[in-house]
């Protein structure tokens, strides 16, 4: 029998090779957080690696050449995050955990959703399926209660989905092939406060469409080819854009660039949009040696990560998000390129420019002189 003295230290080594011993990571990943926030991102793998413990929370998979994972996943029952995104997915993975808040699959080749594929993630707080080729999508709105974020941009809808669920804060359907927006399809959607809609093909929408989104704060409906010429269809929607409490970027017919009547100091939640976020942390140098996929495509990231990363809204102010738009065009915000082309304005450019215009002409002035001074100063210096 072993003396007292001898007991504790025993207890103490063993609980120690207990941690270690369940504490693994797979070779060909990196691992961080008692092993739980795993990355196996541009590894080349093809399937699943050996060697996940049991009780990841943040997986990341992303720049491989995964094709598909049957239900590889199901067991990892802590899951929060899973980040699939610039594989070779043709579909979402199958009996993925319902644990899971944060699902992206963006730049893969997914074509549709069905409603199967979410049935049970009453947990899921963002979906972020970008730059696929999706052209129909179908939720259960009952099962998902819990998510607030969807993105689906840079795909091929035509329409805007008719069964979005009734609990989404943010949307995401620019750079698309839109044209038309159902009525009643948005009449469920209270609590949407972002909703993208820039880079489409939308001419015209049926009148009162947007009269249902009590909770809308910022939407985005430049670079599309309204059919301004067409006065009796056209009339309604610009009224709207003019009275609508929320901040309406790209004003259809170019009437002004942003329009609506929300107060521009207020703060509101970021979502999960592909065109005002930072690429997550991860996407460096490796993205240029990932084999198959161009660096254009690569360069849309998503969103920033944040460690295990359950739903974070990133409070941001409106003038912050309206100073982008101003300084530049939604087409040089993204690496995409347009599917439309910009409607010609038919308004004569005044002959004087702008106290505003000026402004901006003196301010880029004085940003080039100092950015010359800077330059001379340092070849000077080398």
């Amino acid at each position: 029998m072993l003396p007292r003295s001898a007991v504790l230290p025993l207890l103490l080594l063993v609980g120690l090779l207990g941690g270690w011993v369940v504490s693994i990571c797979p070779s060909v990943c990196s691992c961080s957080g008692g092993h739980r926030v795993v990355d196996c991102s541009s590894r080349g793998l093809t399937k699943l690696p050996p060697g996940l413990q049991h009780n990841i929370r943040f997986l990341n998979l992303s720049f491989n050449s995964l094709q598909g994972l049957n239900s590889q996943l199901s067991h990892y029952a802590h899951l929060r995050t899973l980040d699939l995104s610039y594989n070779r997915l043709v579909s979402l993975p199958s009996a993925l955990p319902r644990s899971l808040w944060d699902i992206r699959t963006v730049g893969n080749h997914i074509r549709s959703l069905d409603k199967n594929d979410t049935a049970y993630h009453w947990n899921l707080k963002v979906l972020d399926l970008s730059g696929n080729e999706l052209e129909r999508v179908v939720f259960i709105n009952n099962t998902l209660l819990s998510l607030k974020a969807v993105n689906l941009s840079h795909n091929r809808f035509w329409t805007v989905p008719t069964n979005m669920p009734y609990n989404l804060e943010s949307v995401d359907l620019s750079f698309n092939y839109l044209v038309q927006i159902l009525p009643g399809s948005l009449d469920r959607l209270p609590r949407l406060a972002q909703f993208y809609l820039h880079a489409n093909r939308f001419s015209w929408l049926c009148e009162g469409i947007f009269d249902k989104l009590t909770g809308l704060q910022v939407i985005t409906l430049g670079d599309n080819p309204w059919a301004c010429e067409e006065e009796q269809n056209m009339t309604r929607l610009l009224k709207w854009a003019e009275q609508t409490r929320a901040t309406v970027l790209g004003c259809p017919c170019y009437t002004t660039p942003i329009c609506g009547q929300m107060n521009v100091g207020t703060t509101w939640r970021e979502g999960h949009s592909a065109l005002f976020t930072k690429q997550p942390l991860w996407v460096d140098s490796r993205a240029d040696r990932h084999d198959g996929k161009s660096p254009a495509r690569t360069a849309i990231a998503t969103s920033t990560y944040h460690n295990t990363a359950a739903y974070h809204g990133v409070t941001e102010s409106v003038d912050q998000i309206l100073l982008v738009w101003t300084s530049t065009s939604f087409h040089r915000l993204s690496p995409y390129t347009s599917t439309t082309t910009r409607p010609k304005s038919s308004d004569k450019k005044p002959k004087t420019a702008s106290s505003e215009n000026k402004s901006h002409a003196v301010l880029l002035r004085i940003q080039t002189i100092t950015l010359t001074t800077v330059v001379m100063t340092a070849f000077i210096t080398f």
